[in-house]
């Protein structure tokens, strides 16, 4: 069985959202799909070799932006060869630190951010790799 995994992230406007991810992650687009007024309705992100969704919050539908629900529960769990750099981008890029990076017992090095949106990800590597 192949299983792919790839989120979709709700927020009120895109645009920003699809620049500050470039910025801080280096993601590139894979597709946009566009509102008649030329904002962005969904946008396709490539995360390395992962794939992304940033979705816009509807009035009517279920996904809700963290800024509309006052927070979140979900955390975004990112392993990269460098996550120091990767954090170190996101917060020159805007975001906030939650934890800053260290090595844990149970073998990870992970420092969590939150993005400007209100979405939290967990930057990480496993320890001896």
């Amino acid at each position: 069985m192949n299983i792919a995994f790839a989120p979709s992230l709700s927020l009120k406007v895109l645009k920003p959202a699809v620049e500050f991810y470039k910025k801080a992650f280096g993601v590139t687009e894979w597709r946009l799909y566009m509102n008649p007024d030329g904002s962005i309705h969904v946008a396709e992100l490539k995360f390395g070799e992962a794939l992304f969704y940033l979705h816009e919050e509807m009035p009517n539908g279920q996904e809700k932006a963290p800024e509309t629900l006052g927070g979140t529960s979900v955390m975004l769990a990112v392993f990269a060869d460098d996550p120091d750099t990767l954090m170190d981008n996101a917060l020159a890029a805007g975001a906030r630190q939650i934890h800053a990076m260290k090595n844990f017992d149970y073998g990870l090095r992970q420092g969590v951010i939150e993005d400007p949106f209100g979405h939290f990800w967990t930057l990480q590597k496993k320890l001896g790799e």
